[in-house]
């Protein structure tokens, strides 16, 4: 299956790549197009758009596109990836959801990324996957002690 999004990642259009692979579709092609034709190149491609304007599976409300594919797909009655939802949604959105400490550390980590040369945004995201498998496997640890919240709530 193709997924489509707007090109220039960062946090969201940097999650739902790595969630679309590791739970959703290990065989997903990911496509980065200009914001102005992400639904124009969709249509072609038969790609699922995410992250952009009037999409299922994009932001609505103060929900962004990582909680639109976690309830989607079903994968919140995974806890760690409930946490590890509250911390993508803060760090994409103004965190007045969840006020999730976590939150601006993946921020400032996910514009570090944007600024080390990396030249488009595959590589981006196999780089800074590794920030994700590392959260998920913080979101596990603190559900392992009972801090559903995470550590700093």
């Amino acid at each position: 299956m193709k997924w489509i999004t707007r090109e220039r990642v960062k946090v969201d259009r940097v999650a739902c790549p790595w969630l679309i692979k590791k739970f959703i579709d290990p065989q997903a092609e990911l496509l980065f197009v200009a914001p102005d034709d992400v639904m124009a190149v969709a249509e072609p491609e038969d790609a699922v758009p995410y992250d952009v304007k009037g999409v299922e599976l994009g932001h609505h409300g103060k929900e962004c596109s990582f909680d639109a594919l976690v309830k989607k797909y079903g994968l919140g009655q995974d806890p760690a990836i409930l946490l590890l939802a509250k911390i993508v949604n803060g760090a994409d959105t103004d965190n007045s959801l969840w006020n999730q400490p976590e939150a601006a550390g993946l921020n400032a980590v996910a514009e570090g990324f944007r600024h080390l040369g990396y030249k488009d945004d595959h590589e981006i995201n196999a780089a800074e996957w590794i920030v994700y498998e590392a959260l998920y496997a913080y979101c596990k640890e603190m559900i392992a002690r009972g801090r559903p919240n995470g550590q700093f709530a």
